[in-house]
């Protein structure tokens, strides 16, 4: 089972000790996912929130070809599908990319500790928002940008929410996607993302290895991706 404070707090959400507390509490069970195993699918009735605790998680779309599109990357500490609580479905599926384990929290869980603690709620609700921002700007990476700005600008965000989460030192990130993953994400093919890979290293900007990214110039590897941090509301509202 997961040590006491796997709820991390996420950039922009400052928990009290009382309030990871109640968080934590509401949990009803621990679950441990292998790789690349649907989570939640797309469509059916939900009456749980889940918390990823380790690994990594993504929300994706599949078309009726069966290809996959990835919609966003989930961190440990982070309330993967919280706007399932009041909508009870969601409109894309959440599966693992890594082994992951997560927190399942029941919805009446949730309203109990929420419905009399309107500033949890309020918090709560900034989180789903931060999703919602985020979303804005995976749109604008993959409508705006090149092929070496959409890789170098994911970077630069999965850097900024685990360094924010404590999870990295700004410089090495844990970065457990494949190339295909890569590919999905930035809307590229995998030859085009070796490419890129290549060309980013060859500009000194980072450097991946096995698991993990290596930034060797965080300013210019921003620059190089149009990347402000600003839609992550790192300092809050």
């Amino acid at each position: 089972m997961p040590s006491e404070g796997f709820l991390l707090n996420r950039p922009g959400v400052e928990l009290t000790l009382e309030e990871r507390k109640l968080l934590e509490s509401a949990v009803s069970e621990f679950r441990t996912f292998e790789p690349r195993k649907t989570v939640i699918e797309a469509g059916k009735q939900i009456e749980i929130s889940t918390i990823l605790v380790d690994g990594l998680l993504s929300r994706f779309i599949d078309d009726r070809r069966g290809l996959r599109q990835l919609v966003a990357v989930h961190v440990p500490g982070e309330f993967v599908d919280l706007h399932a609580y009041p909508m009870k479905h969601l409109d894309h599926s959440v599966g693992t990319l890594t082994a992951a384990t997560i927190a399942v929290v029941p919805h009446h869980a949730l309203k109990a500790i929420l419905d009399p603690r309107p500033d949890l709620a309020r918090k709560m609700w900034f989180s789903t928002l931060i999703d919602a921002s985020m979303h804005r700007a995976w749109l604008f990476r993959v409508g705006r940008l090149d092929a070496m700005g959409r890789v170098a600008h994911f970077v630069c965000e999965m850097n900024a929410r685990q360094a924010a989460a404590g999870l990295s030192d700004g410089r090495n990130l844990s970065f457990a996607l494949t190339q295909s993953d890569l590919a999905e994400i930035c809307g590229l093919t995998t030859v085009h993302i070796n490419r890129v890979i290549r060309q980013l290293r060859e500009a000194d900007l980072c450097i991946f290895r096995p698991s993990r990214v290596e930034i060797l110039d965080l300013e210019g590897l921003a620059r190089r991706g149009d990347f402000d941090p600003a839609y992550l509301y790192l300092q809050g509202p």
